[in-house]
């Protein structure tokens, strides 16, 4: 059985999709950007995004009845992949002991002229 899962204290979604899809113990999130709600948009620098998106990931994770240690596989798009290593200290923050696995891409644009997007599959048990 399918189930929609919406963080309320997340950044709304910017299309017409949901936060995450639960498939059985299986978490399916959307692709995050770094937006930063005070402002209402995206953060300046590809290190603020990165921490805003994983954030909000957390958030979403957190309404599922899971957290970081669930997650299994993620992407990351990066508008310049010469932001890979800036990438890799902010991630090894939140992923701190046996991170998941990951592919990483440099993409021609992202939503609203962001630098940065990761989305993710966590499993619960």
């Amino acid at each position: 059985m399918n189930k929609t899962i919406t963080a309320p204290d997340a950044p709304k979604a910017t299309g017409p999709y949901c936060h995450a899809k639960q498939a059985g113990n299986m978490l399916f999130i959307s692709g995050q950007l770094g937006v930063d709600q005070a402002k209402g948009g995206l953060a300046e620098t590809v290190s603020e995004q990165a921490k805003l998106a994983l954030e909000g990931m957390g958030k979403i994770l957190k309404a599922a009845g899971m957290d970081y240690t669930d997650v299994v596989k993620t992407t990351v798009f990066l508008a310049d992949i010469n932001d890979f290593a800036t990438i890799n200290a902010i991630y090894s923050d939140v992923f701190k002991t046996e991170p998941p696995a990951r592919s990483c891409y440099q993409v021609a644009n992202l939503p609203k002229g962001a630098l940065f997007e990761i989305e993710a599959i966590a499993v619960k048990g």
